[in-house]
Formats: C-alpha cells, structure tokens, sequence
C-alpha cells in the first residue's frame, strides 16, 4: 500500500515540475501534498473541478506508461545497501569553472554560486546568486550540483529561483516511508527519484536541500567518501514530531505571552494588571515566575534560566538581571520600588500556614507553665523605651534607692519561653528566620504578628510575663548582687527616646525612678570605660515610607544620635543584664551562646586620642576591631564593652539567639533538664546567626535605598553638612552626610582634615544602581 501510495507521490511530483504550465491553465496551483500512514490528501484551488479532474487522470495514466518503461528507485532496481553505498555526486569531486555549488558563506548563511577561478593553491574565487563574487575555502563548501555547467552568473540565480519553485518539504516524508520498507541506506539522488521521478541536478539539488534541512526522518551517514542517508524508524520519528509539537505550541504561548508584556508595557500606571492576575493561567505563571527568578538571579534551573532569556530576546532588550527588572516593573508586576534583595535573599515574608495555626492554638492557651514561680512586680513603676515606630516591646525597666543609698534596677524582659517551647513549629519558624528583619516598607518577624504583639511583647498597663534582672549597683558602678527570676509586671510608661530624654531633662519628682535609672546608667558607663570599654557612636537614619507601592511615597526621614540621653540609660541596662545573665550561667555551669570580643591589633587605643571624639574617632575604632566570637561554655571576655562576659538575653521575641538563652535559664529555673547541650547550642547559634547576617545586609540595603530615593527627590541646589571621617587617597575622602547619616566618597579641598565639616551638594543620587556623586561647595 505505501510503495503504491509513493509512486503516485512521485508521480505527482514530475507531474507538477514538468506540467506546471498545463497545470496553471487549468487553474490548478499546487497540491498541498499531506502524506502519514497511507492517506493521500490533496487540495486544489479554482478552476473547473470535472475538467480537472479528467486532465489530471489523463496525465496520472500517461506518467504511469512511462514509469513502467523507466527503471525505478526501489528494491527492485537496488536501493544503496550500507556496502556498496556510491559516493555522492560532488563529493571529492575537483572543482572546475562553470561548476555550481552551495557554500556556507558568514554567519552560517548557505548561497548558491558557480566557481570562476581558483584563488591560490586551494581557494577559489565565486560568483553567487546575489551578484557577489567571493573568495572560499574548501571546508567552506556543502555540496556540489552534479552534471551541470553555469555560464553566466546570472544562470545561478534562475536556477535557485526554479529551485524555490519545486521545494516542498512535506514531501520528504512520502520518500521515508518508501524508504523504510526497504530498510537501506539511500543516496540523495535515490531520494530524487523517488520524489521527483529524475535525478537531473535540479532535481538532487532540491534533494540535497531538503535532506540538510530535515531533523525528522532521516539521519545523515557520512563515510570517508560519500555520504548516505538512513530512515529513521518509527517510533523515533514520532517522538520528534511531539517534541516539535510541544515546541511549536510553546513558541505559540511565548508569542502570546510577549503580546501579553507589550499589551501591558503600554498601559498607564494605575491601569496595569495586578500581580495576581499573573499567577492564574499555568504557562504564563511559569513564565513570568522565571522572569521574576532571572531579574533576582534566583533561577532555580537552567530551564528557568533559559525561558527567561527566550523572552528577553522575544522583548528586544538585553539578557541581563537589570533588564527583567525593568520589564517587570513596567509591567506592573514588580512596583517601582521593589525591594529586589527580599527577593534575592529569599526572606520570609509570611509565615507559613502550620505556624499560624500554631500561633492560633497558643493565643488561645492561658496557662501559665511558671505560674508558681513567678514573682509579683506589678508594684513596681515599669518604663518601656524605645524608637517610635517599635511594635515588639521586649524589655522594660524600674529602679528604687535602697535604704544604704546604693540603687537597684531591674531589667524586665519579655517571656516568649513561656508560650514557645524548643523543637515546636513556632521555634523552627523563629530559627529559620533568625531575626525579624526591619526595612522602611515593612517588618518581618520572626514570629506570627498576633502572637508576638498580643501574648509575647510588653504592654502599657497590662499584666505580662517577664524574665527580670535585679542588680544591686555599688557607688562606683560595680554589680554588687544580682538575681534572675519570672515575673508578672505592668508597665507603667511607653516612651520615646526623644520622650525620654525630655522627662530627664525636667527632672520631675514624680518620675524619681527615671532619674534613679539615668544615674545607675552614668555609674555603669564610668565603670566599664573604667575597664578598657570603647566608645562607638554613630547616627542611625530612620525612614518610614508610606504607601511604597505608589512611585512616588511619602519618605519620613530622621537621624538618630547615640549619645541621646535616654538611649544611653537603655543601651547600659540591656548591658548590665547580658553581663548577669553571663555571670548567671557560669556559676550555675548552664551552657549559653556567650559572646565576646577579644582586643583588637591596637593595644592602645589612645593613638586615635588626637581625632575628634564621635564619628571619626568610632569609624577609626571599627576599622582596627577584631570580629566577635562564641564560645558555649564558659563566658569571654568582651574587652570592647568592658566586662568579663556577655550574653544576648533582651530581645528574644526579635532575635533568636537571645531566645536560645531564654531556654536553658528558663529550663534552670523550672528545675528541669537544660533543652540544649553547649553542641546543640552551636549548632543553632550557627545557623540563626547566618540568617542575621543576611537581615543586616537586606536592612542595610533596603536603608541605603531610600535615603538615596529621598536625596534624588529634594531640591538639586540644596546644600549638605558633611563631616569627614577619613580619607582614601589624595584628596577622596570618605564622608558623613549628616542629615541623613549616609557615608559617601567626595574629593575634598586642600587643607580640609579628618573631623572637618564641610558643605557638599549632591550631584547624582541613584537608588536603583546604588549611586551617589557628591561635590564639595
């Protein structure tokens, strides 16, 4: 049936080279020729049907006396076997004048030529179909037409041009076919037998064309001196008939998709798509999830990788992570400020949703595992201070004068032990995330929002769990006695610092304690400076945006000094408690992350004692200190802070090594077994650690951003106060802007010196590529 089914392929194919003219007359264009498992279909377009059809009968029966008069290529006439496989005609052959050829010529482009002269030893020099004469190498000829002669140059164009004419490449899966009953190696003009009926170089040109071009049914056999063509067999021409299909479809879909971005590109800002929209459709989701991953370089494959690339291509833009950003954010899928480094450093934005139902079922708990030892300070009066935009209150603080003039203070800290326990969901969430991370859009923290504002953290005239610190201060600052233990306290005050710092400077009498508080902090101060304590203040920017979604936000910008009263008074208590909690775990042998750090290259530090106390003393000191270290037995020494051992303990609802000690203190006083060993300890310390360090990054980099955003919006004229801190070479310096403490190169006059001021203006402010000019004024 199939062998039938050929010869009238073949029969058609002389039939439409050879009769085209007859052919046209009777209005019959081309048979769209659709050969598969035996079923012929043709197609045809205009004229008289009937007429047709009796015309093509006529020539179908007269080409069918001359087939079998005219010998065939088939197993009867003896298709190629593999051993006596001909060479084919133009291979090895000499080149001579006159001879047509294909060449590759730049870029991979195949051009039709005749050869006029040789050009050296082994180049000759062509004319090709476009008119062009060139010189070529041997290796950069495909294929010599056999039996054929060019005269003139122009001949190469008509003869590629009725080339164009008879090319129909479905037609080769008619000879495949045939060819595969046989199951024998073919030749290319075996092929042009059966498909054209002839094998005159026009014929086994086109045939030649076809079989290079084609990656479906045969496999190119090329042997020292010739080269044959194998029919692949079935089964491995359908599985590349459903890889094209599947290929097709998704150059469809990415065609599509392309329109979709373009589509969206050209809308205004508020008409854009929302970002769910997106997401819904599975082929677009996958696409523009890759995109997303590219423009992070997050890419979770080589695939991701490459579909991305498909569509930047597909865009005209270039392949590059700056390039995807910026397509999605003019699509609407990213905003104009998206914070690429969430992304990047995959953080945490949700929790996850077995750690809220975790956080559920805790919320609805109100027993209390430390009832029985917990200690009634709810007499006390409590102050809470902290920034303005602080949401988890962790740790608060009272003071009384003792009858013998000394001062206690208590250090009260939030309970979080009392309602998470080690190795549940919510403390695998908390490790996992390490720290809650604080930018100017948002906040991420380390536990459920309901649970860390509601049960954990501190709040204004409300009864809550705490872990308080009490010490006993002598007059020159010295811990004199110490206890650590649960208790139930109502803070008193939420306060500022700004507020804080105001209260002082009243000096009410009605607020006793706070200043009970300030001079325990300045005998604290003395004493550790005392013992070889640094002093490092730096401002902090704070910045709140609102609505960072829109392009243009509101930025609140202030700056945060260090030697604010009231932050001093906080920053020596939250030191005073991680020192008892260090001296704590050591006399009761409980193993606890204590930090330290030990002193740096500089055993003098007085060599700094000529630059001005502040900014350019404290980036002096930074450069010269040595990195902390752990150790998860015994306390180290912290020789920067001045005492003979530390441990994180104030902030564990926001800080997950500081919970690790809330653990085995809490576990110490319940009388239990401690839930960590000093391995254990490391081991998690480690990895909380890790996660910290990338918080500080995407902090720090999410900071610099709008503050870059806030200076590219103010007035261009505007002038700055820089403070020097240090210079780089010749004249660059490293400086302060100080209404933004934001660090900064700029070349400085002569004369200008470490701790100068100076005015600046900002020349260039870039917050996408990170990029700030300065120049001095």
């Amino acid at each position: 049936m199939a062998t039938r089914a050929m010869n009238l392929c073949s029969i058609l194919g002389v039939f439409h080279h050879r009769s085209s003219t007859r052919c046209n007359s009777l209005g019959f264009v081309h048979p769209d020729l659709r050969l598969r498992s035996g079923n012929l279909r043709l197609s045809f377009i205009g004229g008289d049907q009937t007429r047709m059809h009796q015309s093509l009968v006529d020539l179908v029966m007269e080409e069918l006396q001359l087939q079998r008069t005219r010998p065939r290529a088939s197993s009867k006439t003896g298709l190629s076997s593999v051993k006596d496989a001909p060479a084919e005609k133009g291979e090895k052959k000499t080149l001579q004048k006159g001879m047509l050829l294909e060449f590759e010529k730049d870029s991979k482009k195949l051009v039709l030529a005749v050869a006029h002269r040789p050009d050296g030893k082994k180049n000759w020099m062509v004319y090709d179909q476009n008119g062009f004469m060139s010189s070529i190498r041997p290796q950069q000829i495909r294929y010599i037409v056999p039996d054929i002669e060019i005269l003139e140059y122009s001949d190469v164009a008509d003869f590629a041009k009725k080339a164009d004419e008879i090319l129909d490449p479905p037609i080769l899966e008619c000879a495949w076919l045939e060819v595969l009953e046989e199951n024998q190696w073919v030749t290319v003009e075996d092929i042009a037998q059966i498909i054209y009926g002839d094998t005159g170089p026009l014929e086994c040109y086109c045939t030649y064309v076809l079989l290079s071009r084609d990656d479906i049914y045969f496999d190119t056999i090329k042997t020292r001196d010739s080269v044959v063509y194998e029919p692949r067999p079935t089964d491995k021409v359908d599985e590349v008939l459903k890889r094209k299909m599947i290929e097709e479809v998704s150059k469809k879909e990415l065609e599509d998709f392309v329109q979709t971005l373009i589509s969206a590109k050209a809308l205004p800002h508020g008409s854009k798509p929302a970002k769910s929209t997106w997401l819904v459709e599975a082929n677009v989701r996958e696409r523009i999830e890759a995109l997303a991953a590219y423009a992070t370089d997050n890419c979770k494959s080589e695939e991701q990788r490459k579909i991305a690339r498909n569509i930047l291509n597909a865009m005209r833009v270039s392949t590059t992570s700056t390039a995807a950003v910026g397509l999605l954010m003019d699509i609407g899928y990213f905003p104009i400020h998206v914070n690429l480094d969430v992304l990047k450093y995959n953080i945490r934005t949700e929790h996850s949703y077995k750690s809220l139902l975790a956080a559920e079922q805790v919320l609805g708990r109100t027993t209390d595992p430390d009832e029985h030892i917990r200690t009634d300070l709810t007499s006390l009066k409590v102050y809470a201070i902290d920034v303005d935009e602080a949401d988890e209150l962790d740790d608060a603080l009272s003071a009384t004068r003792l009858s013998d003039g000394r001062i206690m203070v208590w250090i009260h800290v939030a309970d979080p032990a009392s309602w998470v326990e080690p190795f549940g969901t919510l403390d695998k969430e908390a490790l996992h995330r390490g720290t809650s991370v604080y930018v100017p859009t948002d906040t991420f923290s380390m536990f459920p929002e309901k649970l860390a504002l509601e049960k954990m953290s501190l709040r204004q005239g409300e009864l809550c769990r705490a872990v308080s610190v009490s010490v006993v201060l002598d007059n020159d600052g010295r811990i004199m006695e110490y206890a650590v233990e649960n208790s139930t306290i109502k803070p008193t005050y939420m306060l500022t610092y700004e507020s804080a710092t105001e209260l002082l400077y009243l000096k009410l009498e009605e607020e006793e304690e706070l200043q009970l508080l300030s001079e325990a902090a300045s005998l604290r101060y003395k004493w550790r400076h005392y013992h070889g304590a640094i002093d490092i203040s730096m401002p902090e920017a704070r910045i709140k945006v609102s609505d960072p979604d829109n392009p243009e936000p509101t930025i609140s910008l202030y700056v945060e000094e260090h030697d604010n009263t009231a932050r001093r008074l906080v920053s020596e208590m939250m030191i005073l408690c991680n020192e008892v909690i260090a001296e704590f775990g050591s006399s009761n042998d409980i193993p606890l992350p204590y930090r330290g750090q030990p002193q740096s290259n500089i055993s003098d530090f007085s060599v700094f004692d000529n630059l001005p106390a502040g900014p350019a003393r404290s980036v002096a000191y930074l450069r010269v200190m040595r990195a902390a270290e752990f150790n998860f037995r015994t306390p180290l020494s912290h020789d920067t802070l001045g005492v003979n051992g530390y441990v994180q303990f104030t902030s564990p609802i926001r800080r997950y090594v500081d919970l690790l000690a809330h653990y085995q203190v809490k576990a110490f006083l319940r009388g239990r077994v401690l839930p960590f060993s000093a391995g254990e300890l490391e081991a998690r310390t480690f990895i909380a650690n890790m996660h910290m360090k990338v918080a500080r990054r995407l902090q720090s980099t999410s900071l610099k951003y709008w503050q870059l955003e806030y200076l590219m919006r103010r007035p261009k004229d505007k002038t700055y106060r820089a403070l020097i801190l240090r210079f780089i070479k010749d004249r660059t310096a490293i400086l302060l802007l100080l209404e933004v403490a934001l660090q900064a190169t700029c070349e400085v006059s002569e004369g200008s010196d470490v701790g100068d001021q100076i005015k600046v203006i900002v020349k260039i402010a870039h917050p996408r590529k990170d990029f700030l000019v300065l120049e001095e004024v």
